[in-house]
């Protein structure tokens, strides 16, 4: 369907929590949205139904970002479908809770498959198919400070992204091409929420001077901001969104 429009984003993890939060701010800024999803077609097909109720244009579009050729198929179809790409997102990613320990080398290797390879694949083929004034937006995260016991392989995987952020940014000098991270602190997500306690979660939200957890929308708000004309002159930064947890 080939149809030109002012601008397109795609967003990575963009069927729940805060990729969602994300896909739908973006497309209330104008952007037509490709909304990547690894397994969960149900609630990608919720989000962009959402975002066409609103008045809004999107696709969804299924694809793991650690494998070259379902990010590649990606933004194939995101241009194919919108005739460009200007705003890339990284937001897909997992948090399972493993010590550094031997026992914990498989969840190690699918947090760095998925947070870190995945960030890479999807960074680099921004790189190759963006124009003039893109932006590439990663997903850090702001328990990196923190260095909570557990968090080992995915803060592992994050200081990794934060990396690559500052590298990438390099390599695009001269093409007017931002290169961004968002860190955020606790946020109300099902990532999140997964596996914690009410009193833990109590415990959590105290720690920022703000005294509670973030939501989605917030972060969806910085995104926004890099996104959009007031964000041309922030590169290379990671923008911790956290209340003041970190």
């Amino acid at each position: 369907m080939n149809t030109q429009h002012a601008k397109s984003a795609i967003v990575t993890g963009g069927s729940r929590g805060i990729g969602q939060a994300i896909a739908m701010r973006l497309a209330a800024d104008g952007f037509a949205v490709a909304v990547n999803y690894a397994g969960n077609a149900s609630k990608a097909q919720e989000t962009v139904a959402a975002i066409e109720a609103a008045g809004g244009k999107a696709i969804a579009v299924q694809g793991d970002i650690g494998n070259p050729k379902d990010v590649a198929h990606l933004f194939a179809a995101t241009k194919e479908a919108f005739g460009r790409v200007d705003v890339v997102v990284n937001s897909a990613g997992v948090m399972p809770m493993a010590p550094i320990a031997e026992s914990s080398l498989e969840a190690f290797d699918k947090v760095i498959g998925t947070n870190l390879r995945g960030a890479f694949m999807v960074m680099a083929q921004a790189a190759k198919e963006l124009g003039q004034g893109g932006r590439i937006i990663a997903l850090s995260s702001s328990v990196l400070a923190k260095s909570f016991p557990a968090y080992g392989p995915y803060i592992a995987s994050k200081a990794g992204v934060e990396g690559l952020v500052h590298v990438l940014a390099n390599e695009l000098r001269g093409r007017d091409i931002t290169v961004n991270a968002i860190a955020p602190g606790p946020v109300a997500t099902e990532l999140f929420f997964d596996g914690k306690s009410d009193e833990q979660v109590s415990q959590i939200a105290k720690m920022a001077p703000l005294e509670r957890i973030g939501t989605p929308a917030e972060i969806a708000a910085a995104v926004s901001f890099l996104a959009g004309p007031d964000g041309s002159w922030v590169n290379s930064q990671v923008i911790r969104v956290n209340g003041g947890f970190a």
